[in-house]
């Protein structure tokens, strides 16, 4: 029998993703702020946060109060009102250093500019006089400018372009590659200062007819985006026409190029009539109007004071004050109402330690963010360390998606069989009893705790479930238990963890299985076994195994497969091995793999044939 030697591996593909969500308050900072439109910081370690106002003026708080004189006043310059004004503002990395900054607004002839500016002799007064326009955009209308601007992880600037207003995108800007109106724009304002450079690397660079400085389009009005300062990933909440709002979000892995579907699809609907959804990227949530009508962009949560929000981007409607957190749960989204405040919201802000902050543009203040400092969890986020499926069955290795227990990215496992009950300062109980963990990891930003579900809660049909940080403990979720929940780890979600049993190394295809060969592979949720080892303790690697006490079947290629022994893996905690013998008969390539157990089968995955 195979024991420890492949616990790191086993360790390495229990790591996966998904979060739950959980209430907010709001607490004031500072009123007097006329029409805000955007809340930024520096980056230069001062702590300053920059609120801009519609009108052309950006002031500064600091230190808990509001500086008297305005960092930069360009009023005379810009158009404001309605959906026009100064509208965004971006620091470059190592704005410490090159004293310059740009903005987004509307000239008095309500046409966009990007321009830089530079600061003066005084660290909170910007030299009103050091304008250098960087680009130019015609406003056909007076709506869906957009406004944003921001820096991106890889140093480009990124400008969110509305499709240049009325309704309905009568000039057909947001499909129209040959307009920067409807689009994400990427350029670069920092190799030559003052001067804007085409990144060679944005995606239409060399297509004919396509404006170079694009990055994304089919976009509506993009008020608001943001990166997610842990992974680089983009989001972007589309303002929506008479029925839908929506968020859309770039993996930061995205080469760019993506269609949004403005105007053939509003949210998940067709616009146009009969519109094909081909070659569209769609949002990954949306919410109809009445009363709401405005979505407003804003962060995924990445501070440390409130963990429980760690891992939920918050956005919200202008019109209701709604704010929403949304998360990933497995291969999905998951969504929840966080607070319904009231407020006219009109953008987040996010200081330099990734706490954030809002704007009540009906009174003129910005609000501080506060959550929770417990953990956070829910029932759709305890699930089957192999399949991910949601619930769990006893004596199992389970997953749960957890908020607040781990910080940074990495992992800790457990160093010694039996299992420890608390392990980086987190400990799960299951109906009352310790579960034994095995790792508490951050996985691009993404916290996770893999754990044993003790046996003592076998032949139930639920358990209450809590996770603790440092002793403080989350909102307790009620999770379904199943007798069996057969599924075979992976390497990728795809392709099955399978083991030559004659030499103990991986089936790759470069090593693939062989008609007759001996074989097994590592599954969970295979139920109750004999001669049961207690709970955070390893399975016997002697006789009497622990084998379980129904009967396993493995099915290659749909032909069955002998199996020679399921039940526990010796040395493990919660890990079932089963040894099977492959038939033959079956194809060469990558063929289905599935285990069997009374009346239930495991996810299908793939296993290489020679």
């Amino acid at each position: 029998m195979r024991t420890r030697s492949l616990l790191t591996g086993i360790v390495c593909v229990l790591l996966a993703h998904g979060l739950a969500a959980q209430e907010i308050k709001l607490t004031a900072l500072v009123s007097g702020i006329s029409a805000p439109t955007d809340i930024q910081n520096s980056g230069d370690g001062s702590g300053r946060l920059f609120l801009v106002q519609q009108n052309g003026i950006i002031r500064i708080y600091q230190n808990g109060a509001l500086v008297s004189t305005p960092f930069l006043d360009i009023r005379s310059k810009v158009t404001s009102g309605g959906e026009r004004g100064l509208l965004g503002l971006a620091f470059p990395p190592g704005f410490a250093t090159k004293q310059r900054f740009f903005v987004n607004y509307t000239d008095l002839n309500g046409n966009t500019v990007i321009a830089q500016y530079r600061v003066s002799g005084s660290a909170n007064v910007a030299d009103a006089a050091s304008e250098t326009a960087l680009l130019r955009i015609n406003q056909p209308f007076e709506n869906h400018n957009g406004g944003q601007l921001r820096f991106g992880p890889d140093g480009f600037l990124y400008i969110g372009m509305g499709d240049g207003g009325s309704g309905g995108d009568p000039l057909g800007n947001g499909q129209n590659r040959n307009a920067l109106l409807g689009k994400m724009l990427r350029i670069d304002v920092e190799t030559t200062p003052g001067t804007v450079v085409i990144p060679p690397s944005n995606p239409f660079v060399n297509t004919a007819s396509v404006r170079p400085e694009i990055w994304a389009y089919g976009l509506r009005n993009p008020w608001r985006f943001s990166f997610d300062r842990e992974t680089g990933d983009l989001w972007i909440a589309d303002v929506g026409q008479n029925a839908w709002e929506e968020v859309n979000f770039q993996p930061a892995s995205s080469k760019g190029g993506e269609n949004y579907g403005w105007n053939r699809m509003e949210g998940f609907h067709c616009y146009t009539n009969n519109c094909s959804m081909a070659g569209l990227t769609l949002p990954v949530v949306e919410y109809a109007h009445d009363p709401e009508c405005s979505v407003t962009g804003g962060f995924m949560y990445r501070g440390n004071t409130w963990p429980g929000l760690r891992g939920t981007y918050l956005y919200a409607d202008y019109c209701s004050g709604k704010i929403w957190g949304l998360e990933r749960q497995g291969s999905g989204w998951s969504n929840r109402l966080l607070l319904s405040s009231g407020f006219g919201i009109t953008t987040f802000g996010e200081d330099e330690a990734g706490e954030l902050y809002l704007d009540n543009a009906n009174n003129g203040a910005i609000y501080r963010v506060e959550g929770s400092a417990a953990p956070r969890i829910n029932a759709s986020g305890v699930v089957n360390a192999a399949s991910f499926a949601p619930g769990a069955t006893a004596g199992s290795l389970a997953t749960v998606f957890a908020s607040g227990v781990r910080s940074t990215v990495g992992s800790t496992s457990a160093d010694r069989v039996p299992l420890p009950t608390t392990l980086g300062q987190v400990s799960i109980t299951v109906n009352g009893t310790p579960a034994p963990i095995l790792a508490v990891a951050n996985a691009n930003g993404r916290e996770q705790v893999n754990f044993q579900v003790p046996w003592e809660v076998a032949g139930q049909s639920n358990a209450t479930f809590v996770v603790s940080f440092s002793g403080t403990p989350s909102v307790p979720a009620n999770v379904a238990l199943s007798e069996m929940q057969p599924a075979i780890y992976s390497s990728d979600g795809t392709q099955a963890v399978v083991v030559h049993n004659v030499d103990y190394t991986l089936v790759t295809p470069s090593k693939p299985l062989v008609a007759g060969e001996y074989a097994f592979l590592y599954a969970a949720g295979l139920g109750r076994v004999t001669n049961t080892p207690a709970t955070a303790a390893g399975a016997t690697g002697v006789a009497p195994y622990s084998t379980t006490q129904t009967s396993v079947g493995v099915r290659v290629a749909n032909l069955p497969a002998e199996v020679q022994f399921a039940g526990l893996a010796p040395g493990f905690v919660g890990v079932y091995q089963v040894n099977f013998r492959m038939p033959t008969g079956v194809p060469s390539g990558s063929q289905d793999l599935v285990l069997t157990e009374s009346t239930t089968s495991s996810p299908v995955l793939k296993v290489p044939v020679q």
